[in-house]
């Protein structure tokens, strides 16, 4: 009788290690799942939810990586689970070069380039030349701020400057001689021919001014 009771209660405490033991897997196995279903989550969210948020979204990231490695030391069979483990890894870590590359701030424009946005406005001239964008309604505006922009800015502008304004100016001109054509008012005209009067001994006056001072600085 002894002897049955005590074999009852060794298999009762096999049950309960394998039961232990199955649980435990299968808490396992689960985190790993959980982990890979995080980075595919991850993967389907808009780059504009993200950014928002990335740092916490990083961090949970962290957080089920380092449970998952853990939760491999658990399993009997580690094999694929490890698999599993390591192809999210490299998916999330190509995923993250990704987006810091998205999020990361445009770079700043070239001296040029800022010179072209003061003149014209921002991104309205690039290095395409292409002035398509003046038309009859606006061109007066746009020699209006070409000019006012110059001079405002004259005692700054270094002689390379002053030849990229040139060239600038003169573009602008071309595309004066096709709006004309279509349907640039007198008065409009009148006003421009009064801006270019302005513009040129301004142009002449500084940029050799700017090219002196450069000579002095050469000498020193």
């Amino acid at each position: 009788m002894k002897s049955i009771q005590l074999l009852s209660g060794i298999a009762l405490l096999v049950l309960g290690f394998t039961s232990c033991k199955d649980e435990k897997q299968e808490k396992a196995q689960k985190t790993v799942d959980s982990y890979v279903a995080y980075v595919d989550s991850v993967k389907n969210v808009a780059a504009e939810d993200l950014k928002a948020d990335w740092k916490s979204v990083d961090a949970e990231y962290n957080k089920r990586a380092q449970e998952a490695e853990l939760a491999l030391a658990d399993l009997k069979d580690k094999t694929a689970a490890t698999e599993k483990v390591n192809a999210s890894k490299i998916k999330y870590e190509e995923f993250k070069n990704e987006m810091t590359a998205v999020f990361a701030p445009p770079p700043a424009p070239s001296p040029k380039q800022q010179l072209r946005n003061a003149l014209f406005g921002e991104g309205k001239i690039g290095d395409d030349m292409s002035f398509s964008w003046v038309n009859a309604q606006n061109i007066h505006s746009v020699y209006q701020q070409f000019v006012h922009t110059v001079e405002n800015n004259k005692d700054s502008y270094s002689r390379e400057d002053w030849d990229e304004i040139k060239l600038l100016y003169e573009a602008l001109d071309s595309r004066k001689n096709t709006v004309e054509k279509e349907g640039l008012t007198a008065e409009d005209n009148r006003k421009i021919a009064g801006l270019k009067i302005k513009f040129a001994p301004m142009y002449t006056v500084n940029r050799m001014g700017a090219k002196s001072e450069e000579n002095r600085d050469a000498k020193k």
